[in-house]
């Protein structure tokens, strides 16, 4: 609710800013056809400019990269291209996710899946992911959309608490599965520190930053805070090892623009799954992604048959 709000107040204040500015421009004798093509231009400029700074921070701060995994000046510009497009639908998607990212209505499902999704955003992110997932068949997913966005990681990770034992009971689960984006990771690894991992079956992480990111000194809150490297809540969560008995995969991205450097993403006691060439948001549709997280959902849930 908060981001979808704030996304709304923010495009629609500016878009009524920019055509009150307009009207009195064009009242005044300038021609209307500039005005009516800088309006897209002004939306696809905001958010190249952002994702060149995304990229520029994440070069800045880069893991030292194997050469095998260095990529040339054709994939780098296919990789900020993707990430560009994904950022360019990321705002109508969150504004949109109440009526594009539901909850299904309770029903038995051995593992349901919850989706996590990243700081200062919404269940919106999973809206490609849930379409892929749904055409192979997939059912029993859930979302969560936590806030507001800049309080601690610790008070999501309660909500999701109180959300796991929500889908548990619609569905008589015993354990469910946390697929996660960005900061979700964290949410999810504060969760199992306050709550243990005990009604938890798996655990998947898409570019999360399990050691914080360079980015997260963007902005200001106390989330923000709890991102960024050498911290001292993180430094406590690291502490933390990983559970013997729950598979948790890491799978990210030696190329991701939002988490650097992108070796933070690599988790001591975690299945560590790492791709070429893809941005941080441009995870959220790669179908290599959708074909990983697939997998991982259906060995989880013949598991759950095996045990049953």
């Amino acid at each position: 609710m908060w981001t979808a709000l704030a996304l709304w107040l923010i495009n629609v204040g500016g878009l009524i800013a920019y055509l009150w500015i307009a009207s009195r421009a064009i009242a005044g004798g300038q021609p209307w056809l500039p005005w009516a093509l800088g309006l897209p231009v002004l939306y696809f400029g905001i958010v190249l400019a952002l994702c060149l700074l995304y990229f520029a921070i994440a070069w800045l701060f880069r893991a030292r990269r194997p050469h095998d995994v260095r990529i040339g000046i054709r994939a780098t510009l296919r990789l900020i291209w993707r990430e560009y497009m994904a950022l360019v639908g990321a705002a109508p998607r969150m504004m949109l996710y109440g009526a594009l990212v539901r909850d299904p209505a309770p029903a038995r499902v051995d593992v349901p899946i919850i989706l996590l999704h990243g700081v200062l955003c919404n269940a919106g992110v999973w809206v490609r992911m849930c379409r892929a997932l749904t055409r192979r068949g997939v059912s029993g997913l859930y979302s969560l959309s936590y806030g507001p966005p800049l309080a601690s990681i610790d008070d999501f990770a309660d909500q999701l608490a109180q959300k796991i034992d929500r889908v548990r009971a619609e569905t008589g689960a015993a354990t469910v599965m946390i697929v996660a984006h960005s900061m979700g990771g964290l949410v999810v690894r504060a969760y199992i520190r306050r709550h243990g991992s005990g009604k938890l079956a798996r655990v998947l992480t898409i570019g999360s930053p399990h050691h914080g990111s360079m980015h997260a000194w963007l902005m200001l809150g106390t989330s923000l805070g709890q991102l960024r490297p050498g911290n001292a809540w993180l430094a406590s969560l690291n502490r933390e090892r990983v559970d013997a008995a729950l598979r948790f995969v890491s799978l990210w991205s030696w190329h991701d623009s939002m988490v650097a450097p992108q070796t933070s993403a690599e988790l001591p006691g975690a299945v560590d799954v790492a791709m070429i060439g893809i941005g941080h948001n441009a995870l959220l549709g790669e179908p290599e992604v959708f074909d990983r997280t697939f997998a991982e959902i259906s060995d989880a849930r013949a598991e759950s048959r095996r045990a049953g």
